[in-house]
């Protein structure tokens, strides 16, 4: 005890020790309001990560399915089963033979604008150019767009639709 609480009165003493209810409640509220506002920007966070990460999935597929077709010398073919749990992206050569597989985000969505799958040819080129949209089950994420061009560069970038 310090030297000041001596000198108090030994009723004023005993009763300034601790919280008070209200104070604890108040503080409880505060808190409350806090996780409120917080919590949908932790859920659009979350939503964004699954499609970044479901994004650089597909990117890093594709660049290695890409570099596969060139080293074997081979038609190289990228598809991807979003209805499949795990949802999986598959690289395979002729023949069915798979050379990789990635699984991604059961919660994200893989969207091609054309229906037909990539195919990396030899000569560094693909046969039709592609773009594919990465979306989320959350409806407050940004999509991603992976597009592929006739020469087979890759690149990354925010958009799309996922409706």
């Amino acid at each position: 005890m310090n030297v000041f609480a001596r000198h108090r009165p030994q009723k004023l003493r005993m009763s300034s020790s601790g919280f008070t209810l209200i104070e604890l409640m108040v503080t409880i509220a505060v808190l409350a309001i806090i996780v409120s506002i917080a919590a949908p920007n932790i859920s659009n966070q979350l939503a964004n990560q699954r499609v970044k990460s479901t994004a650089a999935t597909l990117a890093n597929a594709l660049s290695e399915a890409k570099a596969e077709s060139v080293i074997r010398r081979q038609k190289i073919t990228l598809t991807y089963a979003n209805t499949s749990t795990p949802k999986v992206i598959t690289i395979t050569a002729p023949g069915s033979t798979i050379i990789a597989s990635y699984s991604y985000n059961s919660r994200s969505v893989i969207k091609p604008d054309t229906a037909t799958p990539t195919i990396f040819e030899p000569s560094k080129q693909v046969a039709t150019a592609l773009t594919y949209t990465v979306c989320d089950n959350y409806s407050g994420a940004t999509s991603r767009q992976i597009e592929v061009d006739k020469i087979a560069n890759i690149t990354t970038k925010l958009g799309g639709t996922c409706s």
